[in-house]
């Protein structure tokens, strides 16, 4: 699959452009496509890995939460230093980060050092994506046909890691020990690794700061205390959110770590607007959030992944624990997913240029929330997976792939050059926080519906349905809000890619 995305993308290069331009570029996508097939591999053998280290069912989620959790707070951090310190730099250093721990995480003793690891492994994970955003846009001019194709076959790792984690966690959960799962993904980092410090050129020059005597002059620095008060605050929130469902929400830690996370994300855009206005180095300037545009689709973007990822998680659960299927048989019905997603993701590189961005998001975000729905409404389970879950994972993607690149471009474009990784971190970073946000909601919603489900004299099993039901009417929902949002915030805005 890697080398038919390299090739698809290279057939029709434009006459100008440099062919050390795409090597770049498309480890870019394959290291994106490894932090999504983590993720995805992990979802798929859930089952397996909770059962050889005897986590019980309400801190499954961990197994996934724990990579998201450090993953989305320390995108930011990573940015910054990237815009900094150089993104190639970041970039091979998160690699290779994420090789050691991928590593060592089948090692783990204990559901307590599984999680660490994985924590770890996202951790480095966090260094990738924002700073791969970055190099493409330093790679490609800002608008052209080139970037935008880049840009969107980027995004197609989203859906082509899913499949791939799928494949991989199905046929080394079906076949083999699955610690192997993680054994494959180290090698696949370690690849992404190598081949960054050989393919990626070096970042340009900085340019040499004016004589001036004006603060706003001096060399970049990395906002430290900003980064504390972000990345504390959000992993607070975060680790409440998700445990919330675990211990339950009255144990006295979860509202007091809730409270705590909103005042030190207060005191956060507190500190970042002091800065700003005094003309220093802010860890990110919150001026750009006056923009309801900007605001809006960062709010779009929240709301999208929720609803998207708790489809993929969901749907993953309804084949596994509802119909019995098994790994395998699972993952073929994910397949699709890949397949749709390369083919829209070479539609997307043609449309950002040419469609008014309304018509992208409203379209994008209506798919999703389609796809959720046919999750959601009462079909028996007898029905053919041909009639409605072909159709269910078709949209899915149709929605990951024009929302997405139309976001993350519309981001980038909307800071300064020097602030690239910046834009890809922020956007990620949202889409992170909309992910644990919307799962704990829909974890909370599935456990009140099947306990209420038991007490009216469901058996089990459609109780069990009933739960999986609602959290997709919640999916549903979110997509929905996604689209109105889209349709009021974008209308007028033209088309998203432009030349800068």
């Amino acid at each position: 699959m890697c080398c038919s995305l390299g090739s698809a993308f290279s057939a029709s290069p434009s006459p100008t452009s440099s062919t050390s331009h795409y090597l770049p570029f498309k480890l870019q996508t394959n290291s994106h496509k490894s932090q999504t097939c983590s993720v995805q591999a992990a979802v798929i053998i859930l089952p397996t890995i909770s059962s050889a280290l005897s986590i019980p069912a309400a801190r499954q989620q961990w197994v996934i939460s724990s990579y998201s959790l450090t993953f989305a707070c320390f995108l930011l951090l990573w940015a910054r230093l990237a815009d900094v310190y150089g993104r190639r730099l970041v970039f091979i250093l998160g690699s290779l980060a994420v090789t050691v721990f991928t590593l060592v995480i089948p090692f783990s003793p204990n559901e307590i050092a599984f999680d660490i690891f994985r924590g770890l492994q996202g951790l480095g994970g966090a260094a990738n994506v924002p700073t791969a955003i970055g190099i493409i846009r330093q790679t490609f001019k800002g608008g052209s046909n080139e970037m935008l194709v880049a840009l969107s076959i980027y995004s197609a790792g989203f859906p082509m890691g899913s499949v791939i984690g799928n494949i991989l966690g199905g046929l080394i959960g079906q076949y083999a020990d699955w610690k192997w799962v993680f054994w494959v993904l180290s090698i696949l980092a370690a690849t992404v690794s190598i081949a960054g410090i050989f393919v990626i050129p070096l970042d340009p020059p900085k340019p040499k700061p004016s004589s001036s005597s004006s603060s706003s002059s001096k060399p970049p620095t990395i906002d430290y205390p900003g980064a504390f008060l972000i990345t504390t605050g959000l992993l607070c929130l975060m680790f409440a959110l998700t445990e919330g469902n675990v211990v339950g929400w009255s144990t006295p830690y979860i509202p007091v770590l809730i409270v705590l996370s909103i005042l030190l994300i207060s005191t956060f855009v507190y500190w970042q607007h002091y800065l700003e206005h005094h003309h220093r180095h802010p860890l990110m300037a919150v001026s750009i959030f006056t923009n309801p545009r900007f605001a809006a689709a960062q709010l779009i973007m929240l709301l999208f992944f929720a609803s998207f990822n708790n489809y993929l998680i969901y749907a993953t659960y309804y084949y596994q624990e509802y119909e019995g299927l098994s790994v395998i048989q699972t993952t073929l019905r994910f397949i699709p997913t890949g397949v749709v997603g390369l083919i829209t993701a070479l539609l997307s590189s043609q449309i950002l240029g040419r469609i008014p961005g309304v018509y992208i998001m409203t379209f994008g975000t209506t798919c999703i929330s389609l796809a959720c729905l046919l999750f959601a409404v009462p079909i028996p389970s007898s029905t053919s997976y041909w009639a409605w879950g072909l159709e269910a994972m078709t949209l899915s993607v149709f929605g990951a792939d024009t929302v997405y690149p139309c976001l993350t471009l519309f981001t980038v474009q909307s800071l300064p050059p020097e602030h690239q990784a910046l834009g890809g971190g922020i956007v990620n970073a949202v889409g992170q926080f909309g992910r644990a946000l919307g799962l704990a909601i829909a974890v909370a919603v599935d456990t009140k519906v099947q306990i209420n489900g038991i007490g009216k004299g469901m058996d089990e099993k459609e109780a069990l349905l009933a739960g999986y039901r609602a959290t997709e009417y919640f999916s549903f929902a979110c997509g929905m809000v996604a689209c109105v949002l889209s349709a009021v915030a974008f209308w007028g805005r033209g088309v998203v890619a432009h030349k800068k």
